[in-house]
């Protein structure tokens, strides 16, 4: 059995290309289907957000195992192993269990330290579980990994400072508008990043915010909470012209927000600039709205020079917290080698539970027979001693013959002698 990671994120692809490599709520159990289907495939657990898409597997040995996947994550998303293949990585056992931590820890977001992360990882691993077994070591690493995270979290001051890329789209805002007490935004979605930004607006307050979200119930629990208005999806192309911010983070496969439709809100505002902040993968907002005059459009590639600002004080802690992965990633590497001696120590102990229970009914049967007791006992103790130290010992002489004095080391720690 073999630990494998196999991805795409923000650090090796542009969004053009991890928009069409990821996965969507709506498509996620039959993509786990048709992945679990692969015969060298044994379980796994899909990693799906803006900024990464990988795949966490436990799998068998087998020849061209890479290129297999590769050719599985192709073939599913109708991509030309070409113009995906120089943007994957590939880590294996250890490799993977330290970047499956460096994850979920927030060492490896676009935003270092971001929390938002672990609630993706921990709802992948839900997701995953939901009517596909997983393996015992594929489950022990996420549920370790989980630890480290918590670890990461309370150990260092790598979450001290608010710095998300929720908060990133706000500092764009406040950059551009300067004061937000006079503007009004436009969110559509209610997911984790939705709400963050949400709350980040609330604290500049903001003249009015707007929800737009394909789940009502959800966009009003937030709206509740944030002081916003809710609106229809479909009301969006109505009241596009309220709106000064724009931001955008949903699942939807295709856009929501296209150029015809902010062309009309910007002729109805008499040409006041809008800001449009997409920070969804797949987009929400069509690439060609970036070429409107007075509308100026941001993608989450185009937040990373607002994030490379905030990161200075992240850099000590990331040290520390790295330090911690190695460690608990060397922890987890030593149980898993553990587990392949389970089932050599169950043999084992089979093997001297049969040579007990034979000798055992002969010595019963001896007794019941009328011999001595004190003889019985005696040969008992003598004969089970014999049969459970012949194959150590043939195995002490065999490498004392072959001058073995490393096998010879093994066999004498072994036997728990000095």
């Amino acid at each position: 059995m073999t630990l494998l990671a196999l991805g795409i994120n923000h650090k090796t692809a542009p969004v053009a290309l991890r928009e069409r490599v990821s996965f969507g709520p709506e498509t996620l159990e039959q993509a786990l289907d048709s992945l679990l289907s692969q015969p060298m495939v044994q379980s796994g657990v899909v990693l799906s957000t803006c900024n990464r898409t990988e795949l966490y597997l436990s799998v068998g040995q087998q020849a061209d195992l890479q290129e297999k996947l590769v050719r599985w994550l192709c073939d599913y998303h109708h991509l030309q192993e070409e113009d995906v293949r120089n943007s994957l990585y590939w880590h294996q056992d250890n490799a993977a269990v330290s970047h499956l931590m460096r994850v979920a820890s927030g060492l490896d977001s676009l935003v270092l330290g971001e929390p938002q992360i672990l609630g993706q990882v921990k709802k992948a691993f839900a997701d995953s579980q939901r009517g596909h077994a997983l393996t015992s070591e594929l489950e022990r690493m996420f549920q370790k990994t989980f630890s480290v995270a918590k670890r990461v979290r309370t150990e260092t001051e790598i979450g001290a400072s608010a710095v998300s890329v929720a908060f990133a789209a706000c500092t764009l805002a406040r950059q551009i508008f300067e004061s937000l007490s006079g503007v009004n935004v436009l969110l559509v979605g209610a997911g984790e990043t939705i709400e963050l930004v949400a709350r980040h607006l609330r604290e500049h307050h903001v003249k009015k915010l707007m929800i737009a979200n394909r789940t009502r119930e959800r966009a009003e629990r937030l709206a509740e909470e944030v002081g916003a208005e809710v609106i229809e999806l479909a009301e969006i192309d109505t009241r596009l012209a309220d709106a000064d911010i724009i931001i955008s983070s949903t699942a939807s496969p295709l856009p929501i927000i296209g150029k015809g439709m902010v062309e009309r809100a910007l002729k109805a505002r008499r040409n006041q600039p809008m800001l449009l902040v997409d920070i969804a993968v797949p987009r929400d907002v069509e690439p060609e709205v970036g070429k409107l005059a007075n509308a100026y459009l941001y993608s989450v590639d185009d937040l990373q020079a607002i994030i490379e600002q905030n990161m200075a004080q992240r850099k000590a802690a990331a040290v520390q917290a790295e330090d911690i992965v190695v460690q608990e990633s060397g922890e987890f590497m030593a149980w898993l080698r553990a587990q392949g001696a389970v089932e050599t120590i169950r043999d084992y102990r089979s093997q001297a539970d049969a040579i007990r229970a034979e000798l055992e009914s002969r010595a019963l049967s001896a007794l019941q027979q009328g011999n001595d007791p004190q003889q019985v006992l005696q040969e008992l103790a003598r004969k089970l001693t014999n049969r459970l130290i012949h194959a150590p010992t043939k195995s002490l002489q065999q490498a004392a013959r072959e001058g073995d004095t490393e096998r010879l080391q093994i066999l004498r720690d072994s036997l728990g002698l000095d």
